[in-house]
This record gives C-alpha cells, structure tokens and sequence, in this order.
C-alpha cells in the first residue's frame, strides 16, 4: 500500500510559486527525508499533507485514502515541530495523552496508553515532572511521545532535531530511526542538514524551488546526482567543480587533454570531482599549492590552488589527508578520473 501519494500539489502565497506540480510516492513504512535549502517548500509541503495549508490544486492521498478536502483532526497525522510544542502547565503525562483527552477518551484507557508510551520513550519516571525540569532531548521525546499514542496513519516532522546540541542530534537520529522501524508507519522528516538525511533516509527527495530536482536512495544521490546542484548539495567537503579550458571542440583540465564521453561529446562540460577522489602524490604530475587546512580530527581536509590559463587559477578541496601541510607549501596530485562526474555546462544536467 502507499503510504502517501501526492499529484501534481502546487501551492502559492501571492506571487510566490512555493510548491510548483509536484508529484511523488513514500512507500508504507517507508522514512522519506525532504531536504533543501532555506524557502524550497520543504515545511509549506509537510503543512499541506497535514492540512494546516490548502493546495491551490493537486491531491494528496494517506494509505489510499484521499484527504486534501478534510480538515486537519480528519486526517490522521501526526506533526512534530522543532520547538515541541509542549504545554508548560501540563505534566509530562498530561502532555502525552493530550490528544487522547481532546478526542474524548477514557480516563483510565489514557493513563494506560501513557504508561506503554512512555515506557517506549524511556520517560517512565518523569511522568510527573513538567516539561521545564526536562532536557531538550527529553522534551523532544515528549513531543514524539505525544505524536505516537494518536497511531497515526504518518508521521510528519518538521526540522525536530535543529534545537539540539551536536552530540544529542546525532543520539536523537538513531532513536527516531529506531522508533521509525519499530512502528512501520510512513515518515516524512524535514531537514536542511544533509548528514540528517543521509544517515536517516530510506529515500530522499531534494527540493529546488518548489520542484523536485532528484528522488532516490541516499547513495544514489551521493554517487549518481542528476545535476549539478544534487552533486553541490550533498558532500561535504563540497565537490569540487572544475570547469575546462576550451580551444575549439579540444578540452584540458589541468594542462591535460580531457576525454569527454560519448553523450559529452557536443556539448561543454562541468566536471565534479570529490575531494576523496583527490589524493596528495608526489609522484603525480599535476603541481597545486596550498592555500588552507582543516583538522578534522582523523584526517586533514587540505584546500589548494592550481594555476590555469591566462592567470586563471582553480580551487579544489582534498579530504581524507593523513598530515598536516603549511601554506603556500607545493604539493602534486593524482585524481581519480574513473570517479569524476561530467555536466552539461549550459543545463547543469549530468551527463552519462
């Protein structure tokens, strides 16, 4: 069954064409992650699945079942927004079967409910506490805590994880994963932090304003973007894009020939090139300096400049550097031109 099917969704404020005919399908129980950077429809796509925004047109579907006419409590889904959302007057239980006692619930089947959700969230001991005496991981797991005793048909969650210090965001990835399997229900977690959503996707869709610039596995996003912008967006270092020297139809990169492929062949190139496909070799020919370093605890990230033609000069970023090298210090490199990925210079669409 799908778990969440949207045709053709477009959304605007205004002028402002925020979600523009989008179309896409998360698998029951699947975890789909939309990324994208700041104003690309991510959070106004979560808001109209949930219904706190009417589409302009299109239809959204939940489990087979059409929604995008009913209202918000019709739909049955859960939202969970970055700053929890909680009520500071209420206990942590009260918190959590809020949306039991709001549908008219029994009392004891509510306290009953609580205490296994609780018991999952590991908030079994502070049941009374309020949710100022808790930390911002806890509180969040009040938040979750609250969206799961609903047993909604999808989960939404908007950015829950950007108030949260580095060390308790990468512990709280891992639980919502976890909780995610546990419960086989569809996820759609927002974020514009790449390392949330190649660490948490099943699938990722990349939002380009408003559209959908690519939607695959993690990996298949990573290896084989579609474009430019996918290959910019995810990586870090970011990838290194180089653009050729041209005389006529004959290409070099480097002072080298470069050999286009065949689909290539019509067409000027942008080369994408990461920097782990990079390495330090003072048996290569290809003579760089080095303009800055980052210590990254395991390995150095070394950022160095290649002279080019006519006084040009390209930047290019080396990770998984094993020592430390000075400025202005000469190094040579090898690159590892199988790994290199080629894109249409005037569309930014990647060439095969």
């Amino acid at each position: 069954m799908s778990g969440l099917f949207i045709r053709d969704v477009s959304k605007s404020f205004g002028t402002a064409k925020v979600i523009d005919s989008l179309t896409f399908e998360a698998n029951e129980g699947e975890l789909i992650v939309l990324l994208g950077p700041s104003g690309c429809g991510k959070s106004t796509l979560l808001r109209l699945i949930s219904g706190l925004e009417e589409a302009d047109s299109g239809e959204i579907h939940i489990r087979g079942r059409r929604v995008d006419s009913l209202r918000p409590r019709d739909r049955n889904v859960a939202l969970v927004f970055q700053n929890y959302s909680l009520y500071p007057h209420m206990t942590i239980a009260e918190n959590i079967g809020f949306p039991l006692k709001v549908a008219g619930e029994d009392k004891k089947a509510i306290a009953t409910k609580v205490a296994v959700v609780a018991a999952k969230m590991g908030l079994a001991d502070r049941l009374n506490d309020r949710p100022a005496q808790l930390s911002g991981g806890q509180r969040q797991r009040v938040a979750l805590g609250r969206a799961i005793i609903r047993e909604p048909d999808i989960f939404l969650l908007d950015e829950p994880l950007s108030n949260l210090d580095a060390d308790l965001r990468a512990r709280m990835r891992a639980e919502i994963v976890h909780l995610h399997r546990a419960l086989g229900r569809t996820t759609i977690h927002v974020t514009h932090d790449q390392e949330e959503a190649l660490t948490m996707a099943d699938r990722i869709v990349l939002l380009r304003q408003g559209k959908i610039e690519q939607m695959g596995t993690p990996e298949e996003l990573y290896r084989n973007p579609s474009t430019l912008f996918t290959a910019r967006f995810l990586g870090r270092p970011q990838i290194n894009v180089v653009h050729p020297d041209y005389h006529g139809d004959i290409a070099s990169v480097f002072g080298k020939p470069l050999i286009l492929p065949p689909n290539a062949s019509n067409a000027r190139v942008i080369l994408g090139i990461r920097p782990e496909s990079i390495a330090i070799d003072s048996t290569c020919d290809i003579s760089a300096t080095v303009t800055d370093f980052e210590y990254m605890g395991d390995a150095h990230v070394v950022r160095v400049t290649i002279p080019g033609e006519n006084g040009s000069t390209t930047q290019l970023a080396v990770s998984h550097v094993s020592r430390e090298y000075r400025e202005g210090e000469s190094v040579r490199l090898k690159v590892d031109w199988a790994s290199a990925l080629y894109f249409d210079a005037s569309t930014e669409k990647r060439v095969e």
